[in-house]
């Protein structure tokens, strides 16, 4: 009997924990909502073949500008292939350092450079050389533009060189002639590897995830337990509660950004290209743009476990579409599209201009617009939300 008794009360107390699930109704919808999300991101997200497609790409002639120059003829060759493939958008550029800083600014994600003496090698039968420039701060895409345009090139350098051997079968001539050699470049010193691209955007995951784990705890967990009725109860003004918590939790955020960039830099040897003093900037705009949403979404919650529900719904997409471990340039289409209204995405894009291409205030400047501005709204939205949540 008894352990038939303990059985049955433990069905009762199960049952009743349950019932939480149909009180609190945005709890049943975030148990739904996310896995949902999550399986149609990860589905779509992934690219299916290591093309390029419509990729944002610079040219810099810097040979004669003729229409009868060898530089003038391989242009109009890379033009027609691009065309009929739709690798590239192509446009102009007027040197190395112009490719360097549109690079830095975000407007294209590499670079082509003929320099000035190709005509003048191929007239006299020496290899002329063309310059690829990579994003170093974009290592997966770098790579398979490299892989992309050197094959093309190849190519071109191979029909080049049949019609003035004057064969049909080029490989079986005895003399191999290639006239085209292919250098590729960064635009800051070193090779571009995976953990340079990722630890940006790790910084600025974590700096996310530090003040959206910690705010339910902060606010709902002292509202249930009812810490938060005995700080309002006291002489403290409910702005400077609301203060005292936000200044709590930017100090989180910056001790923890600051540990996972130490960590970057000895354990896994990630270079530093950029200003020091302007990434501390960049995190602690990070961590402003970031309470203030986190302030508004647990103030709305019932509960603690409500609000941390909440919030893993909507950092696990942030997390996953801001590019912090996989390009954006490679997903598709309406998933870039989300990926520019999150937060996230334009913390992880400034750090890594800075981090990885030594960019600076001026490269930036979108970035840092859309993160004050963005911090700027919810700090507004939050501060009369927090003020009727302590109301109630």
């Amino acid at each position: 009997m008894g352990a038939k008794r303990t059985l049955s009360h433990s069905l009762w107390i199960a049952w009743k924990d349950l019932l939480e699930l149909t009180r609190v109704k945005m709890l049943l919808v975030m148990l739904v909502l996310m896995p949902l999300i999550m399986m149609l991101m990860v589905g779509y997200m992934y690219p299916t073949n290591g093309s390029i497609n419509h990729l944002p790409v610079g040219l810099a002639n810097l040979d004669t500008e003729n229409d009868n120059s060898a530089s003038h003829i391989f242009v109009g060759q890379l033009e027609a292939i691009n065309n009929s493939t739709g690798m590239m958008n192509l446009s102009s550029a007027t040197s190395f350092a112009d490719v360097k800083t549109k690079i830095q600014n975000g407007d294209i994600y590499g670079g082509i450079v003929i320099p000035e003496n190709f005509s003048e090698n191929l007239m006299m039968g020496k290899q002329a050389t063309i310059t690829i420039i990579t994003d170093q701060s974009n290592p997966q895409i770098s790579q398979t533009m490299q892989s992309v345009l050197t094959q093309v090139i190849d190519r071109m350098g191979t029909e080049l060189a049949k019609q003035n051997l004057g064969v049909d079968n080029y490989q079986t001539t005895l003399t191999k002639i290639e006239p085209y050699n292919v250098q590729i470049s960064g635009i800051v010193p070193g090779t571009p590897n995976y953990f340079q691209f990722v630890a940006p955007g790790i910084i600025a995951m974590v700096v996310m995830m530090s003040l959206m784990t910690a705010l339910p705890r902060a606010i709902s967990h002292e509202k249930e337990v009812g810490t938060l009725d005995g700080m309002m109860a006291a002489p403290v003004n409910r702005l400077s509660i609301l203060l005292g918590k936000t200044i709590a939790q930017m100090v989180r955020g910056i001790i923890q950004g600051v540990v996972i960039l130490v960590l970057a830099v000895v354990l896994f040897g990630v270079t530093i290209e950029g200003s020091i003093p302007l990434i501390f900037a960049l995190l602690l705009l990070g961590v402003f743009s970031f309470v203030g949403l986190g302030i508004v979404i647990t103030s709305f919650a019932k509960n603690e476990e409500t609000a941390a529900m909440m919030m893993m719904t909507i950092m696990f997409p942030m997390m996953f579409l801001s590019g912090v471990f996989f390009p954006i340039q490679q997903m598709p289409g309406f998933m870039q599209g989300i990926s520019k209204v999150l937060p996230l995405t334009y913390a992880t894009t400034a750090l890594r201009k800075v981090m990885t291409l030594g960019a600076g205030i001026p490269a930036i400047a979108t970035e840092l617009a859309v993160l004050i501005g963005f911090g700027t709204v919810m700090i507004m939205i939050a501060v009369p939300v927090f003020k009727r949540m302590m109301t109630k």
